[in-house]
């Protein structure tokens, strides 16, 4: 029996899936949601092997709800027209309806599921492409001791790389991200963000000074008292960015 939890803010949408479901009896609907934080709750108390996820949802978006999932399930996405969405799933090979639901793309899309139900590599992959649309990229959700806080990016001062993770920093504290730097350096504004050092990532509205440490080595101060390196590829695209 394949577990799974339908997470769609519209109810009509979520009674067609159940609907078209009815015909598909080796499918088992575990828990049905309205919103992203219900869903994160359910995916951590019932583990389904597969999920129907709305993407335009209020609170958070389906996409910033998956990315805060650990041991993600397959997917299928349900969308209205979204074109950077749909472009996503199409270039990564990842499952999509497009409402209103049709039942014969829906059938289709549950026969190719004993393929793709332990492969999530390629969500992972749409997930790092919503993540440069503009309705994503000027906010960054976090989960933080089983609190999930929704950051603007206009709120973070740097950004550092820590192992595998990269920190945010705010005025709320740190909270950290299992992205690269390289993934940041790409989706922040690059008009707001400037890489300075391998290791940091700033928010040109916080910087107060840039001094020289010594030959050939200089240091930027953000508004909260904070000092970090720059390297001097940073400090050549800090001193274009700034207009020096």
């Amino acid at each position: 029996m394949i577990k799974t939890i339908l997470i769609d803010d519209e109810p009509l949408a979520r009674d067609i899936v159940k609907f078209y479901l009815s015909e598909h009896k080796e499918i088992e609907i575990v828990a049905e949601c309205c919103d992203g934080f219900e869903g994160l709750k359910a995916i951590t108390q019932h583990k389904p092997d597969l999920i129907f996820l709305d993407i335009q949802m209020p609170k958070i978006s389906g996409f910033e709800m998956l990315e805060l999932v650990e041991d993600k399930p397959a997917v299928i996405f349900t969308t209205a027209f979204d074109e950077y969405a749909i472009k996503a799933f199409e270039v990564n090979a990842v499952d999509y309806l497009l409402k209103p639901i049709d039942k014969a793309r829906f059938d289709s899309a549950i026969k190719k599921l004993p393929s793709r139900l332990n492969q999530t590599e390629n969500t992972e992959a749409v997930l790092d492409a919503a993540a440069m649309s503009p309705a994503q990229s000027s906010r960054v959700v976090v989960k933080k001791d089983g609190i999930i806080k929704i950051i603007p990016v206009a709120d973070i001062n740097y950004l550092e790389a820590d192992d595998d993770y990269v920190k945010l920093s705010t005025a709320d504290g740190a909270f950290y991200k299992n992205k690269t730097m390289a993934f940041f350096e790409q989706a922040l504004d690059a008009g707001q963000f400037i890489r300075i050092h391998r290791s940091y990532i700033i928010n040109l509205a916080q910087v107060t000074k840039i001094e020289l440490k010594e030959k050939d080595s200089y240091v930027v101060l953000l508004k909260s008292d904070i000092w970090l390196p720059v390297s001097k590829t940073g400090y050549v695209k800090l001193k274009a960015a700034l207009g020096l």
